[in-house]
């Protein structure tokens, strides 16, 4: 065992081995810690978070999902080409001495009631305004879907000219039972469904009366089921009381389809042309 005193002497030896080092202190000048640099690379790097966290949605929403496709093929390829068949098969006439087509303009009648019933597809909830045009659409997606409205009131206003008779007494009568239906129709309180069924029930109506009852009081002998009934004379008076233009039999299928077709333009029709997530 070492004693204290022996360990102290040791110790002593020691640092009588140390080098000695002579020299003057000098101050040294403040080291500036330049923070603005790294201020800056923090500033940066919270940018580019950022960005990248702005770009997420952007990227996200350019991914269309399946569903926002077929919603998108609907409304602005399906929609459009069945309004413009109805639009185009709803002036088309077939002449009865040899089946020529003819296209029979629209009257500013049938204008005036598809627009009051394009009021009644925004009031019933058919149609919703802020559903095909915002603000927060794009310029071409305003512009895309106000060209689907055009063809739909095109497609409205040649439904109407397809079963309102051509001239004559028929053509007041049934245009004023149109209007007084439509105008009342605005003050009910109405739901998709039930605008649906009415409109169904409307067109069917005036289809029926105009086409298998007031066509077949004009047609030739040959195409008139009534003729055993009425005979001649009585047809002729009928057709001389109500100036009824004499069509073939075939208009009258043309204007099923274009009836069918419209309806059906109306069931697919989407309240908005947002797709739903």
């Amino acid at each position: 065992m070492k004693t204290e005193e022996e360990m102290r002497r040791k110790g002593g030896d020691e640092i009588d081995f140390l080098s000695v080092i002579d020299g003057e202190l000098v101050e040294a000048s403040p080291v500036e810690i330049d923070l603005a640099d790294e201020e800056k690379t923090v500033v940066s790097a919270k940018n580019k978070i950022a960005q990248t966290k702005d770009q997420r949605p952007k990227i996200a929403s350019q991914i269309q999902n399946p569903k926002s496709k077929i919603q998108n093929q609907k409304v602005y390829l399906l929609l459009p080409f069945v309004f413009l068949t109805v639009t185009l098969l709803g002036g088309l006439r077939l002449s009865s001495p040899d089946g020529a087509f003819i296209f029979w303009r629209p009257a500013l009648f049938c204008l005036i009631s598809a627009a009051i019933l394009m009021v009644l597809f925004f009031r019933a909830g058919l149609i919703r305004l802020e559903g095909w045009f915002s603000e927060d659409f794009s310029s071409l997606k305003n512009v895309a879907n106000g060209a689907v409205m055009v063809t739909l009131f095109a497609a409205s206003a040649q439904v109407f000219n397809a079963l309102l008779p051509e001239q004559g007494l028929p053509f007041w009568i049934f245009a004023f039972c149109f209007f007084w239906t439509l105008w009342n129709n605005l003050f009910a309180d109405f739901d998709v469904k039930k605008l649906l069924r009415s409109l169904g029930a409307l067109f069917g109506l005036a289809f029926v009366v105009k086409y298998l009852i007031l066509a077949n009081l004009a047609a030739p002998a040959s195409e008139s089921w009534l003729q055993g009934i009425l005979q001649n004379p009585t047809k002729e008076a009928f057709t001389w009381l109500f100036d009824l233009p004499r069509f073939s039999g075939g208009t009258g299928y043309i204007q099923f389809f274009t009836v069918a077709f419209y309806l059906l333009g109306l069931f697919l029709l989407p309240n908005s042309s947002q797709s739903k997530s």
